[in-house]
C-alpha cells in the first residue's frame, strides 16, 4: 500500500446490525434518528456513512424499501455533503444469494461487501463475478471487507483472476472481529499491511473495541483511511462512554490536525474515487 496521507476519509457507522438502545441511548435506529446524526457527523468532520438499515422489529434488514426511506432522509438533511454507503451484511440473517438480490434491487452509489459472505465458497464464484461486474457497469462504489491476512490474500486473488473488477473500489481491515472480547489491537494492523503490499487500491481500518482510536490513529500512519462509529465502539480514549458517534469522529479530527493531515469532504470522497460514490 502507498502512504498517502492528504486528504484522510473519515467514515462513520452509526449503528451497525446488532447494537439497540440499550447499548446506547444515541444508537440511531430509525431514518429520521439516522438523517440526524448524519448531519452531525458531517460536521465533525466525517465524508462517508456507513450505513445500517432496521425493520420495524429493530432487526437488522437489507430491504431496498427500508433504504431507500433512510437514504432519502440522509439526503434531506444534508445534501450531497456525505457520501452514503449501505451494507450488504448478513448478519446470520441472509444468504449470498439474498444479498446480492437486495443490492440489485437498491442499485445504490456506494456498498460494503464481506468476500467471506458473497464469495464464501468457490462454488458460488461465477454467480459473484457476475454481480461484481454489474456493480461496476453500476458505477457503484464497492469496499470490500477484509477480516484478516488470510482475506487480503484472497482478494489480491480475485483481483488476479478478474472477478473484482479493475474498477474504482477499496477496502476495509477489521481489527479485533475475531478477537478475545471483540479488543482490537495497533499491532494486529501489520499483518493486514504486510499481505496487501504493493496494492495501489486506497484502504481504511476499523476497529472494534476501547481501543478504537489508537488503532485507526496507527492506519493514518501508513496512509490509511479510518471508520470509527457506534458499530464498533462506544468508548472514547479515556475510558469514558461517548456521548454519540460525533464525540469518535472528533477524536479521529483532533489526532489528524495534529499530524497535519486534511480532512476529505464528501467531494474530496468521490473525487478520490473518479467520481464514484
Amino acid at each position: 500500500m502507498n502512504i498517502e496521507h492528504k486528504p484522510l476519509i473519515i467514515s462513520v457507522a452509526p449503528n451497525g446490525a446488532y447494537k439497540t438502545k440499550q447499548d446506547h441511548a444515541a444508537v440511531p435506529i430509525t431514518a429520521t434518528e439516522i438523517a440526524s446524526t448524519a448531519a452531525a457527523c458531517v460536521e465533525a468532520g466525517a465524508s462517508m456513512i456507513h450505513l445500517h438499515v432496521r425493520n420495524t422489529n429493530g432487526s437488522h434488514s437489507l430491504d431496498p424499501d427500508h433504504y431507500r426511506a433512510a437514504i432519502a432522509a440522509v439526503e434531506q438533511a444534508v445534501g450531497d455533503k456525505l457520501s452514503i454507503q449501505v451494507t450488504s451484511e448478513a448478519a446470520g440473517i441472509y444468504k449470498a444469494e439474498q444479498q446480492i438480490a437486495a443490492i440489485r434491487t437498491l442499485a445504490p452509489r456506494s456498498v460494503s461487501i464481506a468476500l467471506r459472505e458473497i464469495i464464501p465458497t468457490d462454488d458460488n464464484r461465477s454467480v459473484a463475478a457476475e454481480f461484481l461486474l454489474w456493480l461496476s457497469q453500476q458505477k457503484t462504489l464497492p469496499q470490500y471487507i477484509l477480516y484478516d491476512a488470510n482475506d487480503v490474500m484472497r482478494y489480491r486473488s480475485l483481483v488476479t483472476e478478474g472477478i473484482i473488477p479493475d474498477t474504482p473500489h477499496w477496502v476495509l481491515f477489521v481489527l479485533g472481529r475475531y478477537s478475545e472480547g471483540q479488543q482490537s489491537d495497533p499491532n494486529q494492523l501489520q499483518p493486514f499491511l504486510t499481505a496487501s503490499k504493493g496494492i495501489k487500491v486506497p484502504w481504511a481500518v476499523c476497529a472494534f473495541g476501547k481501543t478504537e482510536l489508537d488503532c485507526v490513529l496507527a492506519a493514518t500512519e501508513q496512509g490509511g483511511h479510518v471508520r470509527v462509529g457506534f458499530e464498533n465502539n462506544i468508548y472514547l480514549q479515556n475510558g469514558q462512554i461517548a456521548k454519540g458517534n460525533t464525540e469518535l469522529i472528533k477524536q479521529v479530527a483532533k489526532g489528524a490536525a495534529k499530524a497535519n493531515y486534511e480532512l476529505a469532504d464528501a467531494d474530496d470522497f468521490r473525487q478520490i474515487f473518479s467520481g464514484w460514490g
